[in-house]
């Protein structure tokens, strides 16, 4: 029997109508910050949602950029770790003291053949998935002043999976968010390596 996956899209108002197609073009529930509170406020909105299913959940933001075959895709790497939080982006440009690391971590699989990395780290909230029975734990343990990809990962405490081809874009429009730091973001957030041509219609 096939995996049971549910999914989540979290979106600004400024980008309501791309949030409102990605969530439509693959049955997502939406959660749109109509009051600029935040990426933090907003992804744990969606955690808590996911803690109230019965089922596996993909939680995404409103820029992701779905390659085809994205839902099998998905299925598949949600059945092979059910006790793993996965992130289907391993984006370049953002965080810069991650990228160095995130290189040699390819070249490694490159040189072995493996088809995904670990990290330490949630580094990207672009689309992810916990495991369920880790959501009640993140919740608890969740950081409001921490950035949201930072918040959930460092919640859950343990090694995060990177598929080798990410299974998202990022459409790196300008920022919506207000980020601590106070710097801009100016390098380009895109995949490192996608699993195949991203899909103009997001489905």
């Amino acid at each position: 029997m096939a995996t049971q996956i549910k999914f989540v899209v979290v979106g600004h108002h400024t980008r309501s109508y791309s949030a409102v197609r990605l969530a439509s073009s693959i049955g997502a529930h939406l959660l749109i910050d109509d009051e600029c509170r935040g990426a933090n406020w907003n992804h744990r909105r969606a955690v808590e949602w996911a803690a109230q299913q019965d089922c596996r959940v993909v939680i995404l933001e409103d820029d992701a950029k779905l390659v085809d075959g994205f839902l099998s895709l998905v299925a598949k790497w949600v059945e092979r770790f059910p006790d793993d939080l996965v992130s289907f982006y391993l984006g370049t440009g953002r965080p810069p003291q991650y990228q160095a690391v995130i290189a040699q971590r390819l070249i490694e699989a490159d040189r072995h053949c493996w088809d995904c990395i670990t990290l330490p780290r949630l580094i990207h909230g672009v689309c992810y998935s916990p495991p369920q029975a880790a959501l009640s734990g993140i919740l608890a343990r969740w950081d409001t002043a921490k950035p949201a990809d930072f918040a959930v990962g460092d919640a859950y405490g343990a090694g995060i999976i990177y598929p080798y081809y990410s299974l998202v874009d990022h459409a790196d429009g300008s920022a919506v968010e207000v980020h601590p730091d106070g710097e801009g973001r100016a390098e380009r957030r895109r995949a490192w390596r996608l699993a195949c041509v991203a899909s103009n219609a997001n489905g």
